[in-house]
């Protein structure tokens, strides 16, 4: 039996598996290559800080991810696919590593998230 997402560590987990299938991910890939200019490492420690702070309300984050997508999109183009694809995949990684009442909350604010960085870079 898997367990819960209990605390930062687990959530180091579940990013680092997560990025690691994005690297290889056709789709979704490119956007961690050098053309984005994206620094992986600095990114991985955001991203457990953001999801620290999601699932357990540490003040970690500061950030505004919405704005760095449309920073994003101005390099290349972000569309639907892409965040279908990220959910997917981010959806099957915790499902992999946990079930538990955090699991289904991360993944619901994932969906969450994306909804609404969806709703705010596609309708104008």
């Amino acid at each position: 039996m898997k367990g819960d997402i209990k605390d930062r560590k687990d959530i180091e987990l579940l990013v680092n598996t997560f990025y690691e299938k994005i690297k290889t991910d056709k789709s979704i890939g490119p956007f961690f290559a050098e053309t984005t200019n994206i620094n992986l490492i600095k990114h991985l420690s955001v991203m457990y800080d953001f999801w620290d702070n999601i699932l357990f309300f540490t003040g970690n984050y500061d950030g505004n991810p919405l704005s760095l997508h449309h920073h994003l999109n101005k390099i290349t183009t972000i569309k639907k696919k892409h965040f279908n694809r990220w959910n997917k995949l981010f959806s099957a990684t915790v499902n992999e590593l946990f079930e538990g009442e955090k699991a289904t909350l991360i993944k619901a604010k994932a969906l969450s998230i994306a909804e609404i960085m969806q709703k705010n870079m596609f309708t104008k």
